[in-house]
């Protein structure tokens, strides 16, 4: 059975997921050429704990930082280091933060500086793609109609999907069920229920579909080397129109 939460349990994700939010929008200060990416964890860390939150992401299955940064190639579950960013890059950064018990989950890609045309358009078309996903994602409707709304928008600009990694539900843990693929048919999958919290999060590659994990057995980037871009927002579903739980605002207040 799939699981669904309480008004009560929807409220403390929605905190936790607005924490991220604002966790996220800490980090885009601070994102720009010539900061390492593991000053940007730190940062995000120290933000979290501060408001008496735990970072979701650390010690998860061993995964040893508070952020996911993965810059370019790198798809997901990119590791913070001494890597400097530099104008041009682009960085998908995922964070997830536990409070009160329950999880929240959001990701972002951010551009370096004045990135390329290309590459920006496949930002804007992914994060479009996202948010289609989020209006298939209403009680009655099934996971197929999430990934096909996602699938056949960004396929339509030639871009591909990630195949081997899927959003998923959220809750008293990070990833709980259903999986949601970000491709599908129509009318397929298990049925989206009222009060169901999923994260959504397409993971769209501007060449092949094809991804390949790094010797570090967490980063996951592109086989051909081509950029990726990553959104994600966690919501729940309701009756007509999905809710998000998470938020950008606070990002695209600094960014704009």
């Amino acid at each position: 059975m799939a699981i669904t939460k309480t008004e009560e349990e929807v409220e403390l994700i929605r905190k936790s997921s607005l924490l991220v939010a604002r966790t996220l929008a800490e980090v885009a200060k601070h994102l720009q050429p010539g900061v390492r990416t593991i000053t940007l964890d730190r940062i995000a860390e120290e933000f979290i704990r501060s408001h008496g939150a735990l970072p979701g992401f650390k010690g998860y299955h061993g995964f040893p930082f508070t952020l996911c940064i993965s810059s370019n190639e790198e798809v997901v579950h990119g590791f913070p280091g001494e890597r400097i960013l530099k104008e041009g890059d682009i960085v998908s950064v995922d964070c997830g933060v536990k409070w009160n018990g329950f999880y929240g989950d959001s990701a972002y890609t951010f551009a370096v500086g004045k990135i390329n045309p290309e590459v920006r358009l496949l930002l804007e078309r992914t994060k479009q793609s996202l948010y289609l996903g989020i209006e298939a994602a209403v009680s009655g409707n099934r996971v197929g109609d999430i990934g096909y709304a996602i699938q056949s928008h960004v396929e339509s600009f030639g871009y591909s999907v990630v195949r081997d990694l899927v959003g998923h539900g959220v809750g008293k843990n990070l990833h709980e069920k259903p999986e949601i693929p970000n491709f599908g048919r129509k009318g397929t999958g298990s049925k989206l229920l009222e009060g169901m919290v999923i994260a959504i999060e397409p993971m769209i590659n501007l060449g092949g579909k094809s991804v390949v994990q790094e010797n570090d057995g967490w980063t996951i980037r592109t086989t051909d080397r081509r950029p990726s871009a990553h959104f994600e927002h966690t919501i729940v579903v309701r009756k007509g129109q999905s809710e998000i739980l998470s938020s950008f605002k606070y990002i695209e207040q600094l960014i704009q």
